[in-house]
């Protein structure tokens, strides 16, 4: 398969936190790229970009969305979300797996030649919740009904990086209690990975310099607890505080809580895709001939470091950094 010099993108769910970096990353590399979106006056803000193209779409309407795509080269599709409004797993499967479905048919009606589909590290149609059950679910539909169209997965841990709502939020944590943070599961695994290096493993998926029908496990190169995470970003804000590792059944009646708590911070769904490490059994990364950056050596730059060079200096090192 040849790299395409020059695609015509387009990106469901690109006015999101990973969608709105591609999109200029895309743009930067000398693609065209629309962002399709049922409320485009929301994200007005993305047309300081030179040369996006914002339009409205319902991305649920099979046919509407066809209408879009047509003339498109690649089509990827970004849509997650964290949370539902329910409980039962509905909003999950209609966020993930049935809007995956409408867009892999879309887009062979329209006659796209590739599919990028960005799901998430343990996602299985088994796992232990419903975020990661309809993840899996999704990834099956792209399998499944691709037919002619090129494909490919790619299933990062936790991202970061400038702007995001995983750092960011701890450190909003840090910052509202006084002494002691009770952290919900504290051993959970997870290998967090920078924006730009999983929106870089996208970019080449978008020129054809991947392999169709493969699935790239995207992990950054420290496995760390969820504990060392919120340690580290404490470190980087300088919040000295007492982090209070709650056991599992406590961890799970937080979650409970959390449920009813406006905007939910914590839910019972987390908690579950918690109990499922968010590391890889394969390195995507090699397989790309990419070498992520590390949370150590880049996060201080967005966290706003406030402690001395030597207690950061003294996480790289664990991390085996010079």
């Amino acid at each position: 398969m040849q790299p395409v010099s020059r695609s015509s993108v387009c990106l469901l769910g690109g006015t999101g936190f990973v969608g709105s970096r591609l999109a200029a990353r895309l743009l930067r590399a000398g693609h065209t790229v629309t962002v399709l979106s049922r409320d485009p006056e929301r994200h007005k803000n993305l047309l300081v970009m030179p040369g996006l193209t914002l339009e409205r779409c319902d991305l649920y309407a099979a046919a509407e969305l066809a209408d879009h795509l047509r003339g498109y080269d690649v089509v990827v599709n970004l849509v997650g979300i964290l949370n539902e409004r329910g409980f039962g797993g509905r909003g999950f499967r209609k966020a993930h797996t049935q809007l995956t479905e409408i867009a892999i048919d879309a887009a062979r009606a329209a006659g796209v030649r590739r599919f990028l589909q960005v799901s998430s590290l343990g996602a299985a149609e088994d796992a232990p919740s419903h975020y990661l059950r309809s993840k899996g679910a999704a990834e099956r539909r792209v399998r499944e009904r691709a037919g002619p169209m090129e494909w490919t997965i790619y299933r990062p841990s936790v991202i970061f990086g400038p702007g995001d709502s995983f750092l960011n939020r701890f450190a909003a944590l840090l910052a509202a209690v006084p002494w002691v943070l009770p952290l919900a599961m504290p051993d959970a695994k997870l290998q967090p990975v920078h924006v730009d290096d999983v929106v870089e493993a996208l970019r080449r998926g978008v020129e054809g310099s991947t392999p169709s029908g493969a699935t790239f496990e995207l992990g950054g190169p420290r496995v760390m607890t969820l504990r060392e995470v919120v340690g580290f970003v404490a470190t980087c804000t300088g919040r000295r505080r007492v982090i209070l590792g709650l056991p599992r059944i406590v961890s799970r009646v937080q979650a409970l809580v959390m449920d009813f708590v406006p905007g939910r911070p914590f839910s019972s769904d987390n908690y579950r895709s918690l109990t499922v490490d968010s590391v890889c059994a394969e390195d995507g990364f090699a397989l790309l001939g990419l070498r992520p950056r590390s949370m150590e050596g880049s996060a201080p730059a967005f966290l706003g470091a406030r402690e001395s060079n030597a207690r950061l200096s003294r996480w790289r090192r664990r991390a085996g950094h010079d």
